[in-house]
């Protein structure tokens, strides 16, 4: 709905104060799948979004090359993605939504296939590619962890029909070291606190179904 693919079903979605009526270019859309084009090299999927806005191909080069250096995919520019593990994969579809400097990035379950030591280590580099920039990151998840080591704010759903339940500001710092979240002070009593939340509404719904 904040990219324009979909309408609300009732209200109205707002960006920068105006609704959404149509299909929303100031947002990037990272999915759970990668989505990578199979016939493109891993540069020239990266690059995608700067050839349909039209940006020369030297500069496109030059941009893809860095971002795929930040991530550390130097030397696999012309592989394609079946030549790829599943984590390049991801870090290719990321850096592919950030070359092109989107307002607002939804990222909807975006390392949730992957293996838990892959899944933090692209959390690191996701906060890393992001500190600084300003841009707003939705990102959806049902990991507690992950959701407590990414976030400024958290906000709980409820299970079907999906309303807000409860929104929470996480009560850690940045920077914030993903490898070992767990021993923040302030971890356990967070963690804890949105466990019994979220419980309550697993709970709520099993017993309606039973």
């Amino acid at each position: 709905m904040v990219a324009g693919i979909f309408q609300p079903t009732s209200g109205e979605v707002l960006y920068k104060g105006k609704p959404v009526t149509g299909i929303n270019t100031d947002v990037g859309y990272m999915t759970q799948d990668d989505n990578l084009l199979p016939w493109r090299t891993l540069r020239d999927n990266v690059e995608v979004a700067l050839e349909f806005q039209g940006v020369p191909a030297g500069k496109r080069h030059d941009r893809a090359a860095e971002y795929i250096a930040k991530v550390g995919l130097c030397g696999f520019e012309n592989h394609y993605p079946h030549e790829l593990s599943g984590g390049m994969r991801k870090r290719c579809a990321l850096i592919r939504t950030l070359i092109y400097e989107p307002d607002i990035i939804l990222m909807d379950e975006p390392f949730g296939p992957l293996d838990a030591q892959t899944r933090v280590i692209l959390q690191d580099e996701l906060l890393k590619l992001w500190d600084g920039t300003g841009k707003t990151i939705v990102f959806v998840t049902h990991d507690l962890v992950e959701a407590i080591a990414l976030s400024d704010r958290i906000v709980l759903f409820s299970r079907a029909p999906g309303r807000i339940k409860q929104v929470y500001k996480v009560p850690l710092g940045r920077p914030r070291d993903v490898f070992h979240i767990h021993s923040e002070p302030e971890f356990p009593a967070f963690f804890d606190r949105l466990w019994r939340d979220l419980k309550e509404e697993i709970t709520e719904v099993e017993l309606k179904a039973s």
